[in-house]
Parts: structure tokens; sequence; C-alpha cells
């Protein structure tokens, strides 16, 4: 009964932030709090468990990022990459794509998808108002490129970290079996761009013409404090790279580095916190109190668990129900807590597989899928949510649908494309 009750709720409100019948997150907040008083969460316990309640590690890191993201804001770099991205692509709508779209992909699987569009979007809004075009599309466009690059390594995406961590997978464990199909995939993902977004592309010579006589080192408006903030940056991204050796979560890194940030911007640390997205960090505290309710009662467990039991001893059919289940279920509940959720059940019809190889491709298809699956809705995945929010800050709403639209359809092909995979790679 009370696993209905949370779904009933969950639905109820997943609904009204897919319609935009209310703002999301007066929607989560009310839902968080109906679930808090139906005892439907883990009491407290929503505050201090990573499995089942507010995941801390992603709320720091957002946070940490959105400062130090900020500060750098202030140097003028985003306007000379900008302009500089715009000469580069003189201006033509799908070269200039495209070229976000591989820089997102390149460094998703090092930075991590969040990191990576925090850095990317300020960027693209940049180049978008110069050449006086609509830069919805093309963030839309960078999110898609960011979750399917940061698939390829363990510290890409949030998921493959937890993934990596349960089932004792390496850094090169995810380079050498996730990456390959990554790349492909990706690859796909460009030329389809063409045709996806392709009532999108709008040129104004006019513009492109401004645009091409500007010198972007005049963007450049405080030198001194680009270069230390470059030093701090890279300082975080080192951090980042080096987390699972150091044994320090990626928030405690951005946390540092955004306090480094501070101290050598000398700036009011009330004009940093300004560039925070406040109402975008309430939103995944609600959600993730939402999802909390959905693991407490069991709703996900139960959902899982009949999935993979219906295939009983053909573990290709399980790594089928894992892949596309995975993508399903993590587009709607959002990858983080659902792997974390799921991880445990996926341990335990590993332990029951005889052959070792065979026990880690379901790990992989689990983790293909999750990942992918993050492409599926506007809230599937950190990364989405985080660009939805800076697109919005920066007065561009990206509406629910208008994401989900393109969204749905690339994590239908990914899936497809990543089964293949599996099939040929483990079971064939």
């Amino acid at each position: 009964m009370t696993g209905i009750l949370a779904l009933g709720i969950f639905l109820v409100a997943f609904f009204f932030i897919a319609t935009e019948k209310a703002n999301k997150v007066k929607v989560v907040l009310i839902a968080a709090g109906a679930m808090a008083v139906l005892g439907l969460i883990p009491g407290a316990g929503v505050f201090y468990s990573e499995h089942a309640g507010i995941d801390w590690n992603v709320i720091f890191l957002l946070f940490g990022m959105m400062i130090i993201v900020g500060v750098i804001k202030q140097t003028g770099a985003f306007d000379y990459l900008g302009i500089w991205a715009a000469k580069k692509s003189k201006g033509k709508p799908f070269r200039l794509m495209v070229m976000l779209m591989v820089i997102t992909a390149i460094a998703s699987p090092f930075l991590d998808n969040v990191t990576t569009i925090m850095l990317i979007v300020p960027v693209t809004i940049v180049v978008t108002s110069r050449l006086r075009i609509p830069p919805q599309p093309y963030i839309i466009a960078e999110v898609l490129a960011a979750n399917i690059g940061g698939a390829a390594t363990l510290i890409g995406d949030p998921p493959n970290i937890i993934i990596g961590s349960r089932a004792g997978l390496t850094f090169n464990d995810f380079l050498v079996h996730m990456a390959p199909i990554v790349v492909v995939i990706f690859v796909a993902f460009v030329f389809f761009t063409r045709v996806l977004f392709r009532k999108s592309f709008e040129y104004h010579p006019e513009h492109v013409a401004n645009v091409m006589a500007l010198n972007e080192r005049r963007a450049i408006t405080n030198p001194a404090l680009l270069i230390r903030s470059m030093i701090v940056l890279a300082g975080v991204i080192v951090g980042f790279a080096l987390h699972s050796v150091l044994h320090v979560e990626p928030s405690i890194v951005a946390l540092v580095g955004a306090g480094v940030m501070l101290l050598v911007s000398r700036t009011e640390v009330t004009d940093s916190l300004r560039e925070v997205e406040w109402t975008t960090l309430v939103f995944f505290m609600g959600l993730f109190v939402m999802v909390a309710g959905l693991v407490n009662t069991g709703v996900i467990e139960v959902i899982g668990t009949w999935v993979i039991g219906a295939f009983g001893d053909n573990y290709f059919g399980a790594a089928t129900a894992l892949l596309f289940g995975s993508g399903v279920l993590g587009a709607f509940f959002d990858n983080i807590p659902y792997v974390a959720t799921m991880a445990p059940v996926v341990e335990g019809l590993v332990a029951e597989v005889p052959d070792a190889a065979t026990g880690q491709a379901l790990w992989w298809a689990f983790a293909l899928g999750a990942d992918f699956g993050g492409n599926g809705t506007a809230v599937a995945a950190s990364a989405n949510v985080v660009a939805i929010g800076m697109a919005a800050k920066s007065g561009h709403h990206i509406s629910f649908w208008q994401f989900t639209k393109y969204g749905i359809i690339v994590t239908v092909l990914s899936l497809i494309m990543a089964w293949g995979y599996v099939w040929l790679r483990y079971f064939s």
C-alpha cells in the first residue's frame, strides 16, 4: 500500500513537471513534503543516506562548480571562447553545433558531464547571442553529447562511479568496455543531429559579419584573474581525475576549489553566491526526496527484481532487461538514485552467474542502460537539470517537452546500438 501511495505521488508530481502546469520547484517540494508527512521516506535518514535520500555529493559538487564558473565568468573568458567558436565555425549553424558537441563529448569523460555542461553552456549562450540565434537547440545537443561522452569512463557520469565501486571495476575497465560503443554512438549522433535539429539552424549573414570583425582578445577583462582562475580550475580537474586514487569525493574537490577560487579572485562572497543556481539545487534536493520515497517503499527494487527475475538463466535476456529497463526507469527516476538502488540487485544477480565474464557483461549492460537513459527526459540526469536551469537564468526557457522530444529519440537509438554491442561482444 505504501509503495502504491509513493508511486502515485511521484507520478502526479511528474505530470505537473512534464506539463509545466506549475513551477517545478514548488511541485517537488510539495511532493517531497507529502511523502515526509505520510511517512514514505526514511525519516531523518533522508538527509544522511546517499542511497535512499539526498545525495549531498551531487548537491555540493554542483554548488562548488557554480561558484567556480561564476568567478571565471567575471574574467570575460566565456565571451572570448564564444567569439572564437563563432569565428572558427564562420557562423555556420551545423558546423557550430558539431564543434560544441565535440568539445563537450571529449571533455565529459574526464571532467564528468555535469562539470562540462557548466563550462560549455555559458560559452554557448554568448556565441548564439552574438549570432542572434536561439541557444536552446545547441544546449540540448550539448547535454545529449555530454551524457553519451560521459559514459566512456569511470568518472564521466555519476552512475558509473556507483557501479564501479559496487562491482570493483577500474577506470581502465570502463575505458576498454564502454569507450568503443560510446565513440560509435557519438559519431552516429553527430550525423543524426543534421536531421534532428534541421529546423533550428538559422544563418544571418549580417550578424556573422559583425562577429567575424570582432577581436576576441578584447573580451578578456581581467587577464590576471583569468590566469589565477585557470590554475585553480586545472587543479580541480586533476582532483576529479585522481579522486579514486586520493579517495576524495568530487564534491570535496569542488568545494575546496570554490574556496580557493574565492581567495585568489578577491571578489565579494555575496557577488559569487549570486551566480549559484539556487532553484536548481533546491529542485535536485526535492527530486532526491521524491525518489527516496520510491526507494524506501521498495517500488524501484520490486520493479527491477521482477524484470530481471523474468529471464531466469537466460543471461542475454537478463542483460537485455538491464539495458532497456535501466534506460526506461533511469529516464524517469533520475539515473543516480536509480543506479544506487538497483546496484545491489544486479550484484546479487551477478553472484549467481557461473561465468565471471558473463557476470561482468551484466554490469556493462546495466551501466550502458543507465547512462544513455539519462538522455530520456529533462529530469533524467544531473546534466539535463543543470543545463536547463542555466538557460532559464539567462532568459532562454527550455521546456520539459522541448528537451524530451529530442532526448527520447536519441535514447532509443543509443540503447538499440548498445544492445547490439553487448550481444556482439559478450554473447555471440
